[in-house]
């Protein structure tokens, strides 16, 4: 009985160390990936600015063929928005919140499931050559979840590869490629 409560106390005390520590964490976060594209701004710019494109790029479409995914009536432009619902990837919103075409798109993520709500960008620069360099930008407040707070350092390293590889797919649309 003595070891089963030594064995309690000390996950306890485990919990309330990381539930303290978590107050020390950072409260914000922000990701970025970035790819070189060998094609004109405007034609990447129409793969990030046209929400059912996303599909075509996008690595979570492929996870979950079931995904049910709804669109506004107009996908492109402040306001356009896109809802998914998934049993892989629980459900979700993005709305556009900014256009500067063909450099930059702003959008606000919801995902509903975990009561988050971040920021995400694509950002179009001259990379000279005739290529253009695509920065997709995630960013939000972890608020006073600790399990969030605990996570923020990690964010990066947890999908950061399926920015990596959504940005490799536009580029390969965007180069003449296919999927």
């Amino acid at each position: 009985m003595k070891t089963l409560l030594k064995i309690l106390g000390g996950l306890a005390a485990l919990v309330l160390v990381l539930v303290v520590g978590s107050f020390f964490m950072p409260k914000t976060f922000r990701v970025e990936w970035a790819v070189v594209i060998k094609a004109r701004p405007e034609a990447v710019f129409a793969l990030v600015a046209e929400l059912k494109a996303w599909k075509d790029w996008g690595v979570w479409y492929e996870r979950d063929p079931a995904m049910v995914i709804a669109y506004s009536p107009v996908t492109t432009g402040v306001g356009a928005w896109t809802e998914w619902q998934s049993k892989s990837q629980g459900s979700g919103k993005a709305t556009i919140t900014e256009v500067v075409a063909p450099t930059r798109l702003v959008y606000v993520l919801e995902f509903k499931d975990d009561h988050m709500v971040s920021t995400g960008s694509f950002l179009l620069s001259d990379a000279g050559g005739g290529s253009v360099r695509v920065v997709s930008v995630m960013a939000g407040d972890l608020g006073i979840n600790p399990i969030g707070r605990l996570m923020g350092p990690f964010l990066d390293k947890l999908i950061g590869p399926d920015f990596e590889a959504g940005l490799a797919k536009m580029k390969r649309l965007a180069e003449g490629g296919t999927k």
